[in-house]
């Protein structure tokens, strides 16, 4: 394999490229017109404008992506995360081809791609799950006996969903049939599928899960756990390595699980399996995702292995070079997502140009972005600017290093979530590790970043400052020179 386009844009795109260019294969980037002076354009080594910013129009656009594929000789094609990752339409187009998908069968992502398909798949391995249906769901009246039986409260979630969509907690028996009607109508406004099922709802949770890497020789292995519990619109911002209430024996357990759900569906390649942990310490089977993690980053650091790397090597047809025994976990992890969102107005994004933008360097600090100074955060995409990944050799460490890290970030042009990141891990509860998923819900309130958001618009205005000073200094007046035209 000597040259792969990379389906994707941004820090992604960009994180591929470098691995790629290390191993020495020849990187394609395909575009569109809003990212014609992204990073990732200019970083690599033949990149093609295929359409407009829409996804549809572009990196969603699975005949301009495979065009470009045959026109430049391309031999493997990496889909990143997100748009085209999970999709089996997409990687059988690509197989059809003649082109290596780097990524899971057809069959692994069909079957993980359905909540309900991947639920009776890992049901026969004996892998937890939280109680609830294994079939699908479009009849409210049943759907009511069915919650009756479990015991309210339960989630109503819709079987093709993620991200979210199509998810509804029913507290009692009266609330039932609008929160199931609502689950339904957004399941089929989002994934065309409107079919749903229901399970017990675990309060107060954590959010663990497993990374795992498989052979095309039928070894697997998992690469241990990442705690993933701060999120916002279930969607997460904060995720570490190790998690802080994870001990060497549920490790194992969990992980010998996240093993036997990938057995389930013949999977090979980088994928991760994700569980709900209870205050108990009991785990159960949520999903899997078959493709690589926003935050693969911390297992990077804690196991010393690139993922990116081991993705080409099992795509090429080679065996996995170490067993379980193999895998080490040294130190600690933390990755920190920088949006470019207001948290005092819900999270919502906070466009704009990239007036000025620098960001934290050192030992034990790591940042993959995908824009840089002068760029703009386009309003199509999701609105993350860069990662801030640090290692420490315990956890302590780690966030100081964190806190740090945010303290020496200087963007400026729009608002972002730094402030509420410093929030995060300055709270008492994220320092002690008994955080859950619910921990934006229970804990954040906007006034309380008021300081936060005072000490970043400083730092951005002070910069700003600086930044303007500079370019005055470097691109002095020119007198002779005008603005203005004769007529």
């Amino acid at each position: 394999m000597k040259k792969v386009l990379i389906a994707n844009r941004g820090e992604i795109a960009l994180r591929i490229m470098k691995t790629l260019k290390r191993l020495n294969i020849q990187t394609v980037a395909v575009y569109s017109t809003a990212d014609e002076e992204a990073p990732f354009v200019k970083f690599a080594d033949e990149a093609y404008c295929i359409g407009e910013p829409a996804p549809s129009e572009s990196y969603l656009n699975i005949d301009k992506i495979l065009e470009v594929a045959k026109i430049t000789g391309t031999e493997g094609i990496h889909p990143g995360y997100g748009f085209l990752s999970e999709n089996a339409v997409f990687a059988e187009a690509v197989a059809n081809a003649g082109i290596k998908f780097i990524g899971p069968s057809i069959e692994a992502i069909n079957v993980m791609g359905d909540k309900i398909d991947a639920k009776q798949a890992v049901k026969k391995f004996d892998v937890p799950l939280v109680p609830g249906t294994d079939e699908a769901l479009t009849d409210v009246a049943s759907g009511k006996e069915i919650a009756k039986g479990i015991g309210y409260p339960v989630l109503v979630k819709a079987s093709a969903g993620g991200g979210g969509k199509g998810m509804r907690v029913v507290e009692n028996e009266d609330e039932f049939e609008e929160q199931f009607e609502r689950a339904t109508s957004e399941a089929i406004n989002s994934f065309g599928n409107g079919a749903v099922f229901i399970e017990k709802f675990v309060q107060q949770p954590k959010h663990i899960e497993i990374q795992i890497i498989a052979d095309q020789h039928g070894n697997i292995v998992h690469l241990n756990e990442r705690e993933c519990s701060v999120q916002r619109r279930h969607q997460k911002v904060i995720e570490e390595a190790p998690s802080p209430v994870v001990d060497a024996k549920l490790r194992a357990k969990i992980g010998e699980s996240a093993i036997n759900v990938a057995r389930s569906c013949n999977y090979e390649g980088v994928g991760t399996v994700e569980f709900l942990l209870d205050k108990d310490k009991n785990f159960y089977f949520l999903e899997m995702n078959t493709r690589l993690q926003v935050e693969h980053p911390v297992t990077e650091l804690t196991t010393g292995l690139d993922l990116v790397e081991e993705q080409i090597k099992v795509a090429r047809g080679e065996e996995l070079s170490y067993k379980q025994e193999d895998i080490k976990l040294e130190g600690h992890a933390i990755e920190i997502r920088i949006y470019a969102e207001d948290p005092e107005n819900n999270f919502l994004p906070d466009l704009g140009k990239i007036v000025h933008y620098k960001h934290p360097k050192g030992i034990g600090i790591r940042v993959d972005d995908g824009y840089e100074e002068g760029g703009t955060i386009p309003l199509m995409y999701d609105p993350m600017i860069s990662k801030l990944i640090v290692y420490g050799k315990d956890r302590n460490e780690a966030i100081e290093k964190s806190i740090e890290g945010l303290n020496n970030y200087e963007i400026a042009g729009f608002s972002t979530t730094n402030g509420f990141c410093r929030f995060v891990l300055n709270h008492e509860e994220f320092r002690n590790g008994s955080f859950t998923i619910n921990f934006v819900e229970d804990h954040y309130e906007p006034e309380y970043l008021k300081e936060e958001i005072s000490e970043d618009a400083a730092t951005g205005a002070k910069a700003l400052f600086d930044h303007l000073m500079k370019e005055a200094v470097e691109t002095p007046l020119d007198l002779h020179k005008s603005s203005w035209k004769h007529r």
